[in-house]
């Protein structure tokens, strides 16, 4: 990605750090950009290693619910219970985030191939670290109202309210530039009215701080094979199993891989609070079969605003996208309730008539 030396980001990376020569960045990140600095020595503050500066990309499509009105203050609190987490440094009004040296799970092996096996049991660890960390343990500032907290415990209206959002703000929010897209795939509101019969009578599970976006690019594997996550922007109190369910769907471990993990989390929050686990075998399907259907609404927005931002709008280019919704609508056939699903070509022909009227 190509630096701009007029954003608020780079500017201050480069004051911070005393010159340009040897910042990196911009990483590769929807929500913000970022640079990474040297180390730092300002007045008192010394330390060793690097550290991220970044600020929010403005204009951007928000396709998750934010609880917490700051990630560097949520890291900060859970500094000492969540064993490895990012350090947070503050210099000059500016919070900086440690930067985590070492591989991305997704270096290691892309989504659908194994993670290395012996991280199995530090994933528990977290979960474990996790479900120790109750709703009424931290006293930061939250953006999410009262109102928008599901009650203790209440897994089901928990998943009421993700899907709510999804609905309000991802579906009808859009409807304006992308409701042609979303009616001609089958994706009307009664698709949610659908998702809400197909995932009913979720069981009770105590709550805890859930991550929320444990995915291959946010677990970094340091150089004494230690796992760390980073990215903690999306983490909310909610339902344990809601977090292993996202989880499993973003890595797409294979069968037994997958099943250690399931034994390895289910140990975990269970050691913790009697219950956490509760109802696991039934309710995992369903909030798995959720995430299905918020990728449906989420990919055909990213995936059309790209197609439409891209210089070369060729058959080709449209094919392709064609294909990957194609996919994801499949994927969330049943927990939306389609009756069927539109062939690739008549995918493609429907993004190139909306690329046409843009």
């Amino acid at each position: 990605m190509a630096t701009d030396p007029t954003t608020t980001a780079w500017r201050r990376a480069v004051a911070l750090s005393g010159g340009e020569q040897l910042i990196e960045g911009p990483l590769k990140g929807y929500h913000h950009e970022t640079y990474v600095l040297p180390f730092l020595r300002t007045g008192d503050l010394s330390r060793t290693g690097r550290w991220k500066c970044r600020d929010p990309r403005s204009g951007l499509f928000w396709f998750d619910r934010r609880c917490f009105e700051s990630e560097e203050a949520l890291l900060g609190a859970l500094s000492g219970r969540i064993s490895r987490i990012p350090e947070v440094v503050e210099v000059e009004g500016a919070k900086l985030q440690q930067f985590i040296e070492g591989s991305t799970l997704g270096s290691l092996g892309k989504r659908g191939k194994p993670a290395p096996s012996d991280l199995t049991g530090q994933l528990g660890s977290l979960f474990r670290e996790m479900a120790e960390v109750r709703p009424d343990s931290l006293s930061i500032a939250r953006k999410c109202t009262k109102e928008d907290q599901a009650p203790e415990g209440d897994s089901a209206e928990f998943l009421e309210r993700l899907i709510r959002f999804t609905e309000k703000q991802v579906y009808e929010k859009n409807l304006e530039r992308f409701g042609g897209l979303f009616g001609q795939l089958g994706l009307d509101g009664e698709a949610f009215t659908r998702l809400r019969k197909h995932v009913l009578g979720l069981v009770e599970r105590p709550f805890c701080l859930l991550h929320a976006d444990l995915h291959r690019e946010n677990l970094i594997v340091d150089h004494s094979s230690r796992l760390w996550a980073i990215d903690w922007e999306l983490a909310m109190f909610g339902d344990p199993l809601y977090d292993l369910a996202t989880h499993l769907y973003l890595m797409r471990y294979p069968t037994a891989q997958a099943s250690g993990v399931i034994t390895s989390w289910r140990r975990s929050v269970e050691d913790v609070r009697a219950g956490s686990s509760q109802g696991w075998e039934k309710d995992l399907p369903l909030l798995i079969d959720f995430k299905k259907a918020q990728s449906v609404y989420t990919d055909v927005i990213r995936s059309a605003t790209k197609l439409s931002a891209s210089p070369a709008r060729d058959s080709s280019l449209i094919w392709l996208t064609a294909v990957k919704l194609r996919g994801i609508v499949s994927a969330a056939a049943v927990p939306l309730g389609l009756a069927s699903v539109p062939s690739v070509p008549r995918i493609a022909e429907v993004l190139a008539r909306w690329l046409t009227g843009r």
